[in-house]
């Protein structure tokens, strides 16, 4: 079984860098307290970590 990460948008981006805006684009989240599910890679993961102050991330089965 493979494990995934359900990625939730907490936070708004608004006054933060371009850069962080355009992660929260490229995990598919486009409107506020969106949940995606990506597998866990370490790349979702790296990309989570950046933006860690705006998402809640969770581990599923």
């Amino acid at each position: 079984m493979t494990r995934k990460l359900k990625i939730t948008w907490k936070k708004s981006a608004i006054g933060y860098p371009e850069t962080q805006k355009r992660v929260i684009q490229s995990l598919g989240l486009r409107k506020l307290n969106q949940c995606v599910v990506h597998a866990d890679t370490p790349e979702i993961r790296g990309m989570a970590r950046k933006v860690s102050h705006l998402l809640l991330v969770e581990e599923v089965e």
